[in-house]
């Protein structure tokens, strides 16, 4: 399952290529969203380290997409939020490690499962991009 920090991040960066390019603040996005806002603050900010926001200062300023929506996938967000979408490090493409108690990796019968799974949950919120979310009616109302 995804945690709720990345379906604010979701809600958020929806928000923001929604109203683009004008930048919002953090109480804009909050509301916008309907997230917490001192959550919140965590989250823009592993986004903009990720490159997918930037931010800007000033009475005009804000956060606002670092690309646009339709270079953004599902995937990059959530690997920012949450991590490799593997459901164990040794079935990582992003990050992979051998897991602690493996004895053979190569012929590991587990690992070879959780690949198939990591494929295909990637294939497809790889090929999702943020702008798909922005077209979806009710696509906010979606991720509660």
């Amino acid at each position: 399952m995804i945690s709720n920090k990345a379906r604010y991040a979701l809600r958020s960066l929806i928000f923001l290529a929604e109203r683009h390019p004008r930048p919002a603040s953090i109480a804009e996005i909050a509301a916008g969203a309907r997230s917490p806002r001192k959550f919140l603050e965590t989250i823009l900010l592993e986004l903009k380290l990720d490159g997918i926001l930037e931010s800007r200062r000033g009475r005009m300023g804000g956060y606002e997409l670092a690309r646009p929506a339709s270079e953004i996938t599902v995937a990059d967000i959530l690997r920012s939020i949450d991590g490799p979408l593997a459901l164990a490090p040794c079935a990582s493409r992003t990050s992979f490690k051998p897991c602690d108690d493996c004895a053979d990796i190569d012929n590991c019968r587990i690992r070879h499962i959780l690949l198939e799974g990591r494929d295909a949950l990637a294939a497809i919120l790889e090929a999702r991009k943020l702008s798909d979310l922005t077209k979806v009616s009710g696509a906010l109302e979606e991720l509660t």
